[in-house]
């Protein structure tokens, strides 16, 4: 069920001296990589994806959609959710269709096949702007405590979503057009779901179970969905 947030609600969940860390560096650009291991012009997205997932100013993510499967090989990554992710986005664009390998930055630019000299370009611009929310997060044991504030009141509020990865994967396929290929995946998403809504007025605290030890990425992003206003990683 979806919840409004409010700063009353972070205080009730709070935990009675939690200490807290400081999460990554600035204000990150999230990079959505939409593939699968069906599809022959993938593998040198999933390569560029690799590459920039080691980068500190950047939170690269694999979301592996499911609309390949029938071709001969089924994803072992693949979740219906992903592609209806993407295809929300297209709609909110006013594409009328997806693509694979798609990136997708900062929640806003659309870029189909591999280019990473605009990848780059938009990483750079993305990075010069002044972030509209200043967030950071903190773990204690399986909780990540989440402190959002917005520069100015946001207009449309906002969505906080939960996301966790797999950092790599090694995956040897054997059928469909990739049949005979053995391709390492970065960042595979294996959880995003949403945490509930922000008024975007109030300054945010929030408390959210996190079990396991993979790393755990909190995005704030306006509906639709819409431009990623802020981001951060607990590694």
């Amino acid at each position: 069920m979806r919840r409004m947030i409010s700063a009353a609600l972070g205080l009730w969940l709070g935990l009675a001296g939690m200490g807290l860390a400081q999460s990554g560096t600035g204000n990150p650009v999230v990079i959505e990589l939409y593939t699968s291991q069906g599809c022959s012009s993938c593998p040198p997205a999933d390569k560029m994806l690799t590459g920039l997932a080691a980068r500190e100013d950047v939170i690269a993510l694999a979301l592996h959609v499911d609309y390949w499967d029938y071709i001969g090989w089924k994803d072992s990554f693949a979740d219906p959710a992903y592609s209806k992710r993407q295809r929300a986005y297209a709609r909110f664009a006013g594409a009328r269709t997806v693509y694979t390998p798609q990136m997708i930055v900062g929640g806003m630019d659309h870029l189909v096949g591999v280019r990473p000299a605009e990848v780059d370009a938009l990483i750079r611009r993305f990075a010069a702007r002044p972030a509209p929310v200043v967030l950071s997060l903190g773990r204690s044991g399986a909780t990540i405590r989440v402190s959002a504030r917005a520069g100015v009141p946001l207009p449309r509020g906002a969505v906080v979503q939960i996301v966790r990865y797999k950092p790599i994967e090694t995956v040897t396929i054997q059928g469909g057009e990739n049949a005979g290929k053995t391709i390492d995946y970065a960042n595979i998403v294996t959880e995003w779901r949403q945490a509930g809504d922000w008024d975007g007025r109030s300054d945010l605290t929030l408390d959210l179970k996190a079990p396991g030890g993979d790393p755990v990425v909190i995005i704030i992003q306006e509906p639709g969905p819409g431009p990623i206003l802020a981001a951060a990683v607990l590694r």
